[in-house]
């Protein structure tokens, strides 16, 4: 149980990562075409889905620890899981800011 706030914010992590380069392949396919009417679907479904994995990541495991009545660990493993995801954030962007 000690570790998991950290995976969570490393799977947080991940999934922009891997976001961001699904963007990028998109983005390299179609760089000659307008932009669609599907396109404004597509990025707002990819939106809707990213906010429910980030939700389920930073938010199920503490309310499940709430309805079991231990709202200390809840507030712990939430507050762990943010700290966590900003420190990876900041040395992210300490390491692309150096290039």
């Amino acid at each position: 149980m000690k570790l998991y706030p950290y995976l969570h914010a490393f799977a947080a992590l991940a999934y922009i990562m891997l976001l961001a380069l699904f963007m990028r392949f998109i983005e390299s396919i179609r760089h000659d075409t307008p932009d669609t009417f599907i396109d404004g679907i597509g990025f707002l479904s990819l939106f809707v889905f990213s906010a429910v994995v980030m939700a389920f990541l930073f938010f199920y495991q503490p309310i499940r620890l709430l309805i079991e009545q231990k709202p200390h660990e809840a507030s712990t493993f939430f507050l762990t899981t943010l700290a966590s995801f900003g420190v990876a954030v900041a040395i992210l962007l300490v390491l692309v800011s150096l290039q």
